[in-house]
C-alpha cells in the first residue's frame, strides 16, 4: 500500500467506515459554518485563491460571495483589528494565516485586546472568533515560516489554543467552536496532515471538544502528544507492540491552553512513566507545562524522570538535510520510549529506520 493510500484511525470513531482527509474535514466545517450562520465571515490572505489555504477554503467564494469570503492584504495587525471589530458588532470572523509565523504582527491585537475585552468590560462584551494558523515542517521553509507558537498564546488568559490531530478532532471541535463557544480560539493545523486520510464516524460520546482525550490504552508508559506528534506516537506504539513487550498509553493533548489535568495524572499514576512529545521547542513550552502539572499536583506518581521531545533549540534551518536533524523522527521517539521503559540506553529494542517525517507524510513539490 502506498503512503498516499494509508488510512489512519483515531480512537474508536470509525463506526460508519467513512474516510476523510484532514483537508476535507476542515473544508467541510468551514462550509458548514458559513451555511449555518449568515453572520460568519471567512477572512485572510488567500482564502479566495484557487489553492484555498491548502484546499480548506477552495470554492467558498463562489458559493458565499466576496462579502463573506474576504481576501486581505499583508496587514495582519490591521486585519485582526477588523476581525475584532466585526466580532464585537455581532459577526463571527474565521481568520486564516497560511503560516503561524504571520500571526506575530497581530500579537498586540490578540494579546492586548481580543483576549482581554470580556474581562476589561466586566463581561459586557464577547469576542467569539476562530483564528486558524498553519504550523509544521516541509523543506526550504526556513526560520520564519516554520515556527510552532502554541505555547506563546496558551500562556495568555482569555485565549483557547487547540491543535487538532485528526479529521475526527476537526469535525468535533470546529462546529462546536463556531456554533456554540463565545470566546476567541486559536487553532494550530499541521501542514503535513492535510493529505492524510482518517476513518471518521459518529461524535464520541461524552467527548468535550476542547480538552485532552486518551486515544490508546497502555500500561508501561504515558505519552502526551500534540498535533502530528500524536500520529508519531501511534506509529511508535504500533512498532513497539510488534517488536517488544512495551505497551504505550497515548493522550492527545489537543488543547494546549486547557489540558485535562485529571486524565493526565490518572494515566501516569497507572504507568509511572511520562514522555511528552510536542511540535515546538521544549523550553518554556508545552513540555514544560505538562511537567509543571505533575510536579505541582502529584510528583510521587512518577517512577522515572520525565522524557521530552521537541525541536532543537535553534531557528529552523532551510536545508532539508539539516531540517531532518532539527525535528525528532519516529526513530528518535521510539528510542526515547524504549529507553524510558527499559531504564537503560542499550535497551536492545529494534528501532524503525526512518530519517524524515516529511518523507513519510508528504512529498513536497513546492512551498505551498
Amino acid at each position: 500500500m502506498s503512503k498516499q493510500n494509508i488510512v489512519y484511525n483515531d480512537i474508536s470513531s470509525a463506526s460508519e467506515g467513512k474516510v476523510m482527509t484532514y483537508r476535507e474535514a476542515i473544508a467541510q466545517t468551514m462550509r458548514q459554518a458559513l451555511h449555518d450562520n449568515p453572520k460568519v465571515i471567512l477572512i485572510g490572505q488567500g482564502v479566495d485563491d484557487h489553492k484555498g489555504i491548502f484546499g480548506t477554503t477552495t470554492g467558498l467564494i463562489n458559493e458565499f460571495g466576496a462579502e463573506r469570503v474576504i481576501d486581505t492584504p499583508l496587514a495582519e495587525e490591521g486585519v485582526t483589528g477588523i476581525a475584532l471589530g466585526a466580532s464585537l458588532n455581532g459577526l463571527y470572523p474565521i481568520m486564516t494565516h497560511i503560516r503561524a509565523d504571520f500571526i506575530l504582527p497581530a500579537m498586540n491585537q490578540i494579546v492586548n485586546l481580543v483576549a482581554k475585552y470580556k474581562y476589561m468590560f466586566g463581561g459586557l462584551f464577547e469576542v467569539p472568533m476562530l483564528i486558524r494558523v498553519v504550523i509544521g515542517r516541509s523543506w526550504g521553509q526556513g526560520a520564519q515560516h516554520s515556527q510552532s507558537l502554541q505555547s506563546l498564546f496558551a500562556h495568555i488568559p482569555g485565549l483557547v489554543v487547540i491543535m487538532p490531530s485528526s479529521s475526527q478532532s476537526v469535525l468535533e471541535a470546529y462546529p462546536y467552536i463556531t456554533g456554540r463557544y463565545r470566546g476567541p480560539v486559536i487553532s494550530f493545523e499541521h501542514r503535513l496532515m492535510y493529505d492524510l486520510k482518517f476513518n471518521v464516524g459518529m461524535e464520541r460520546v461524552g467527548k468535550q471538544p476542547m480538552t485532552s482525550h486518551r486515544i490508546r490504552e497502555g500500561k508501561d508508559i504515558t505519552i502526551v502528544a500534540t498535533s502530528i506528534m500524536v500520529m508519531e506516537a501511534l506509529r511508535a506504539a504500533n512498532h513497539l507492540s510488534r517488536v517488544s513487550d512495551i505497551d504505550c498509553e497515548i493522550i492527545d493533548l489537543h488543547c494546549a491552553s486547557h489540558p485535562d489535568k485529571a486524565l493526565i495524572l490518572q494515566s501516569i499514576a497507572k504507568t509511572g512513566r511520562l514522555l511528552v512529545a510536542d511540535t515546538s521547542w521544549k523550553a518554556y513550552g508545552v513540555c514544560s507545562e505538562i511537567c509543571r502539572l505533575i510536579c505541582e499536583h502529584s510528583p510521587s506518581i512518577l517512577n522515572a524522570p520525565v522524557t521530552t521531545l521537541g525541536m532543537q533549540p535553534a531557528p529552523c534551518p532551510t536545508a532539508k538535510s539539516l531540517e531532518d536533524m532539527f525535528y525528532p523522527n519516529l526513530r528518535d521517539l521510539t528510542d526515547a520510549i524504549a529507553t524510558l521503559v527499559k531504564s537503560k540506553n542499550n535497551h536492545g529494542v529494534p528501532l524503525p529506520d526512518e530519517k524524515s517525517m516529511a518523507d513519510v507524510y508528504k512529498k513536497f513539490k513546492g512551498p505551498f
